[in-house]
């Protein structure tokens, strides 16, 4: 009922983002329409870059390649006073976050999380609405669509809530339709987009043609390279087709961006702190351009020419200090007529750290009890041939190795069929243990004597963690679960739930340590009739990448119900 077959997918990512949709009927073959970027800067891109420019009154004014060309363009008196943000997604990696958390724009004034993701998010959505109009001559919007919005296996529940409520302020869903919004998981997506690739869909380096073997126990990796983080998870294929995943999805914040990182790193080697500095905040707009000469290169296991932009060999030579001179005793560089020339072993260099990174998370799974057949590599970054050589490497001859053609677009392709056919993902690992605060009769073998109190003239323990969910349990898809409770006091009327989650696998109270509260609820128990003779039924509901908690009295029906809030408001 709540899937109609219009789907837009947003792949919001930390350097570049895009969207893809489809307006099939509901029993049609998906081939996803993706959306080309840039044609206003003489580009034509599947996806455009992750920025956003507000004026100083905090006023939206552009996304993308043109908030990149608007702010590049002014003068550095003007852009002092505007606020602009590229790569701010990874703002939200491994933070607590609240609604009034902020993050730096480029000139280091801040500006609260939720409003940037906010008005990011509502630029992707008008212009989807603008694009489908124009191309299919009808009148949609939001409504009429069930979106998807991907996220990284390794974010936190509150980053993925802190989107969703991005998404609700920007108004792709509405109070009461929030079941219309969809958070995926981008290894996941992938992993479904992959799988309906034919053979020549896939980078055939040194295997010939090979496609997805789809054979139910087929084991795999699948590795999400994107600019901020790299995200591991471990599929099988059941019968059926459906994905169950076996292990915990894993990962790091040493994506492209942080090969990009010791680029400049190796610039400023070059030119010295000071004078490299000054450039970098003087002119943006120039090293903008050199980056991207710089990410065309790093596809390359190769040498590579970056042109050295007139300005910065002005500013060397104003500074006294001859070219040539500068590149002297810098390792794996040389300087020919106007540009940087890098060393193949120092375009190498510059990947270490994010190849460690990423061989450290495949040898953490390879050496558990799996039997897996191949890892497929997707993502931006995965369009490194070093990365993909050096995973080949790694591994030597333990599975294949595969890429799609166009691994930059299997993320967004992938969220559509995964908003169509949400199911496909049968279970998942749970991240955490999660539990209930609860009560029992007090037993002086078992409880704290702290924890001791008196109702209706018995002793009981008070504070002890009740499991609802162990970390690492398989979790269906749609499962639901149900416990019953009894009030402690028969004059009760209303019981409260508090809930908890812990990487711990069964921790006896929630006051102990490594145990956070997550959310809580009241519901009413009005009849006492019946005294303690009385049940209040707790479900709880396990969606997508979220989980939902009901509790209903059985005497009265009434019922109360928690998405369980990860987000700290403290």
């Amino acid at each position: 009922e709540r899937r109609n077959s219009f789907i837009i997918a947003i792949d919001f990512g930390t350097a570049y983002s895009g969207y893809a949709f489809s307006l099939t009927a509901r029993e049609a073959e998906i081939d996803p329409y993706v959306k080309y970027w840039g044609e206003e800067v003489g580009q034509r891109t599947v996806k455009t870059p992750t920025c956003i420019l507000f004026d100083e009154h905090e006023g939206f004014m552009s996304f993308g390649y043109e908030a990149q060309r608007d702010y590049h363009k002014m003068r550095g008196e003007e852009a002092q006073h505007k606020f602009f943000f590229q790569s701010f997604k990874m703002s939200l990696y491994g933070r607590k976050l609240d609604d009034d958390v902020t993050i730096p724009a480029a000139n280091g004034k801040p500006m609260k999380a939720l409003k940037v993701f906010t008005e990011a998010l509502r630029y992707m959505k008008d212009d989807a609405l603008k694009t489908i109009n124009n191309m299919s001559g009808r009148v949609f919007n939001q409504s009429d669509f069930c979106w998807v919005l991907t996220v990284p296996a390794i974010w936190g529940p509150s980053a993925k809530q802190f989107m969703r409520r991005a998404a609700t302020q920007a108004g792709i869903v509405t109070a009461g339709k929030e079941d219309r919004l969809v958070i995926a998981l981008e290894t996941e997506a992938a992993s479904v987009w992959c799988r309906k690739l034919p053979a020549d869909g896939f980078i055939a380096e040194n295997q010939g043609e090979v496609s997805l073997d789809q054979s139910p126990g087929t084991q795999y990796i699948v590795v999400d390279c994107g600019g901020g983080t790299i995200d591991v998870t471990v599929h099988e294929v059941l019968d059926g087709g459906a994905l169950k995943e076996l292990h915990k999805a894993s990962g790091n914040n040493m994506g492209g961006q942080s090969v990009d990182r010791k680029f400049k790193e190796f610039l400023k080697e070059i030119f010295g702190d000071a004078l490299w500095e000054k450039y970098e905040r003087e002119h943006p707009g120039e090293l903008q351009k050199m980056m991207y000469q710089f990410t065309l290169s790093k596809r390359h296991d190769d040498e590579a020419v970056i042109i050295c932009p007139f300005n910065l060999t002005e500013r060397a030579r104003d500074s006294g200090k001859d070219m040539e001179t500068l590149f002297k005793g810098v390792r794996g560089a040389s300087w020919y007529e106007g540009s940087i020339q890098i060393s193949k072993e120092r375009m190498r260099s510059f990947f270490d750290d994010s190849l460690r990174g990423i061989t450290n998370l495949l040898k953490e799974i390879l050496k558990k009890d799996f039997h897996i057949d191949y890892i497929l590599l997707v993502g931006g970054y995965s369009e490194s041939e070093t990365l993909r050589q050096h995973v080949i490497n790694q591994i030597k001859g333990q599975c294949k190795v595969l890429c799609p053609l166009r691994p930059q677009e299997a993320i967004m392709m992938g969220a559509v069929l995964f908003g169509r056919n949400p199911a496909v993902v049968a279970s998942r690992k749970s991240a955490f243990t999660y539990g209930v605060k609860t009560i029992q009769t007090f037993d002086p073998s078992k409880h704290r004597e702290d924890k001791k109190f008196i109702a209706d003239g018995i002793e009981k323990c008070g504070d002890l963690f009740y499991r609802l969910v162990e970390i690492d349990e398989d979790v269906g898809w749609a499962e639901t679960r149900d416990f019953s409770f009894v009030p402690t006091a028969s004059t009760q009327t209303a019981m409260s739930f508090s809930f908890f989650r812990t990487e711990r696998k069964n921790p006896q109270y929630v006051d102990e340590w490594g145990v956070e509260e997550i959310g809580s609820m009241k519901v009413s128990m009005p009849d006492t009739t019946r005294g303690r003779d009385r049940r209040v039924k707790l479900q709880i509901k396990f969606g997508f990448t979220e989980m939902k908690a009901t509790a209903t009295d059985e005497d009265s029906g009434c019922t109360e119900s928690v998405e369980l809030d990860f987000m700290r408001t403290s």
